[in-house]
């Protein structure tokens, strides 16, 4: 059965069905770089204190010992996401020795990308693994790239949303099946819209000229008064070639129409070899250089602006996982750490991805061929590049095949009309106006591009003319200091002490616990 978005805005607004829309559960994880007062990179090891980097659930590192990753736990509501962010933050700087958390997707000043230290996980085999796997990564790829920061933004409706949905459809299959093709609904309207994500949020237009040491590219980068590179129209640098991309991985047809296709796709991915990551080889004079020569060595080398998920258990590979329970939550991972926030993320940016991704659960879809879910991504490709570019026309290609040519403009006010009308049933089921305000702060940056943060970035280091790395360090500090002076919130400073305690505690017994080589342990997870 199809449902028109006035359909389920009608059935939502029943008294009874708000608070399952109230249920949302929302994730964060906050990439952050260390770097010193004087903007380079930190080169000290990941700080005893914050607690084992392998086992720590809130504190951990991404690919670098110096790129630190915060997580939250799943909440239902935005303002204690926030607050718990904060929290780990200020236990952070409390124990960093004065060094800064770097408030940008693009790095900081790097002398030499080789300095960049890997991240290390002890010697237990699958702390070994995780090395390896980054290993892997800088041998394919270079360090530089993997020392970009971002967001990733959890999101779960609730099991009572879903009850409704599945009524509203007259579906009588399992919940957990209607579940997973429902999310994969959200996943394919996601990939059709989500060039506004970069446009709205993106906020790295501009880099430092060390992040192109021995790149070759030919893109027209102009230079700011203080020397920073930057693209006049770009929105976000982080999402474009010189950031999380592949050109091994463009040609994989990885497609969202459903979760076995999606599952199958994944592993094939992982089976394929690679003929440029063979010349690396893998075991080079005793030491791994990557885990295999396939495409992805693991699943998590999969770049997507968003993935299904569901939680693992131990030794289980993501797509297993998926595979056997379904989807639990989507990850978005197409957000710029907010410079403009303490936290990387800030709450209205929550709220409106709140109204995004409602709407994308409100609007029933056909399945996507491969040439479509091209026409998405050129999009996404354009708005990260020039989305501030009043010539860009984007091709809305809809779900019955037809494709017409859009402004950034004329697009984003239909979505934008649309959505209000999830944004007030949020309000109804929040008992608040935190989502009609979000609707119209956005829409204001559609309509006047000088609004979005990535005009902002350029306003600041072009027209007043400000050193981009200066401008970096001043709001590192000062998101310090803010955070130092603050009280905690939601944990205490005792919670975290014995969570570290506890996560280092937890690799010794994993690592006690090993009885395989590391060679035989490679082999049984493939082999798995």
């Amino acid at each position: 059965m199809t449902l028109s978005l006035n359909d389920y805005i009608t059935a939502f607004n029943q008294k009874n069905n708000l608070s399952a829309l109230a249920g949302i559960g929302r994730g964060i994880e906050r990439e952050a770089l260390r770097v010193l007062a004087e903007g380079k990179l930190s080169a000290h090891g990941h700080y005893k204190q914050l607690g084992s980097a392998l086992t720590h659930g809130q504190i951990t590192t991404d690919y670098s010992e110096t790129l630190l990753e915060f997580i939250t736990p799943v909440s239902h509501s935005p303002e204690q996401a926030i607050a718990q962010l904060q929290d780990i933050q200020k236990y952070t700087f409390a124990n960093i020795n004065g060094e800064l958390l770097w408030p940008m997707s693009m790095p900081c000043f790097v002398d030499e990308e080789d300095k960049i230290p890997l991240a290390q996980y002890g010697d237990s085999n699958i702390g070994k693994m995780k090395t390896i796997y980054r290993q892997g990564l800088k041998n394919r790829y270079g360090s530089m790239m993997q020392v970009i920061a971002g967001i990733h933004f959890n999101f779960s409706f609730s099991p009572e949303f879903w009850q409704v949905q599945q009524e509203l459809h007259d579906n009588k299959a399992p919940l957990s099946d209607f579940i997973s093709a429902r999310y994969f609904s959200i996943l394919r309207n996601y990939k059709r819209y989500c060039w506004l994500i970069p446009y709205l949020f993106g906020s790295s237009p501009a880099l430092c000229s060390s992040f192109l040491q021995g790149k070759d590219h030919k893109l027209p980068f102009k230079k700011s008064p203080r020397g920073a590179l930057y693209l006049e129209h770009a929105t976000s640098l982080r999402m474009s070639d010189l950031g999380y991309t592949s050109s091994e991985q463009s040609n994989l047809r990885i497609c969202y129409n459903n979760l076995d296709d999606y599952v199958d796709g994944v592993q094939d991915a992982i089976a394929l070899k690679s003929e440029e990551f063979a010349n690396i080889g893998v075991k080079v004079n005793g030491e791994y250089q990557q885990l295999n020569t396939n495409v992805l060595q693991i699943e998590n080398e999969l770049y997507a602006p968003i993935r299904p998920k569901q939680v693992i258990k131990s030794g289980e590979k993501p797509s297993q996982a998926l595979r056997e329970r379904g989807v639990e939550y989507i990850e978005v991972r197409a957000l710029d750490v907010n410079p403009f926030a303490d936290t990387g993320i800030s709450i209205e940016q929550i709220h409106f991805l709140d109204i995004f991704l409602t709407y994308c659960a409100f609007i029933d879809n056909k399945e996507f061929d491969c040439d479509s879910q091209q026409y998405h991504e050129n999009n996404m490709n354009d708005v990260v590049m020039r989305g501030r570019d009043p010539e860009l026309l984007l091709s809305d290609a809809n779900c019955q095949g037809e494709v017409s040519l859009k402004s950034v403009k004329e697009w984003g006010n239909e979505l934008f009309d649309n959505m209000a009308q999830v944004a007030q049933l949020l309000d109804s089921a929040y008992k608040t106006d935190d989502y009609v305000k979000a609707i119209a702060r956005e829409r204001a940056k559609i309509n006047d591009a000088s609004k979005t943060p990535s005009a902002q970035i350029l306003s600041i280091i072009i027209d007043e003319g400000q050193s981009l790395s200066k401008y970096s360090l001043d709001k590192a500090a000062e998101y310090r200091h803010q955070a130092l002076t603050r009280d905690y919130q939601f944990y205490s400073e005792q919670y975290f002490n014995s969570a570290s305690e506890k996560s280092h505690q937890a690799q010794r017994e994993i690592e006690a616990s090993d009885e395989l080589s590391f060679d035989d342990f490679l082999g049984n997870y493939f082999n798995s």
